[in-house]
């Protein structure tokens, strides 16, 4: 069993990526057919941020994947508030329930803090994501501009308090 290696993404890493989450996905629970050509368009973005473009590497081949770019919740106030949407996140099916994707997100969170995110954003299996401190946007006040079920749309504030007072709307899946 070797080590979990997490890292930047290169753009060598590109058509492994693309490739992972594609077949990552024709596994998942809950898909939509297209998730690797969405994380492409998401690099190809102006949201992208390329330090929280990450791989999980075992023995050399890459084994998962997690993306976080920039999002904005429309507050009622008509101010907008940065945050991060997490989103894709994938991990080789014979790779899983190893603490992979776990590790992607607590990396993504840690990247995230230094340079200054405070809150992240998904569209998600709330039995998932709650282990990581994810809870429905509505407790916050905060809906989905598109009107995705309450359940699946969730936050995690990086800095405790900072949704608080925050009403409006984040589009975001």
């Amino acid at each position: 069993m070797g080590i979990i290696k997490i890292r930047q993404i290169t753009d060598k890493d590109r058509f492994e990526v693309y490739n992972l989450i594609k077949t990552a996905f024709e596994t998942a629970d809950v898909k939509g057919g297209d998730e690797q050509d969405y994380a492409e368009e998401l690099r190809e973005g102006k949201n992208y941020i390329p330090q929280l473009d990450l791989v999980a590497e075992k023995d050399g081949k890459i084994v998962g994947q997690v993306m976080f770019t920039e999002t904005y919740i429309s507050g009622l106030d008509g101010k907008m508030t940065k945050a991060l949407l997490l989103s894709p996140i994938s991990v080789l099916l014979e790779y899983r329930c190893q603490g992979i994707g776990a590790a992607l997100i607590h990396e993504g969170f840690r990247l995230a803090g230094e340079i200054g995110y405070k809150s992240v954003f998904l569209c998600g299996d709330p039995a998932y994501y709650q282990r990581f401190g994810f809870k429905r946007t509505t407790a916050y006040g905060i809906r989905h501009a598109l009107g995705y079920p309450e359940e699946n749309v969730m936050c995690r504030e990086l800095e405790e308090g900072v949704l608080n007072g925050i009403r409006g709307t984040v589009d975001i899946c």
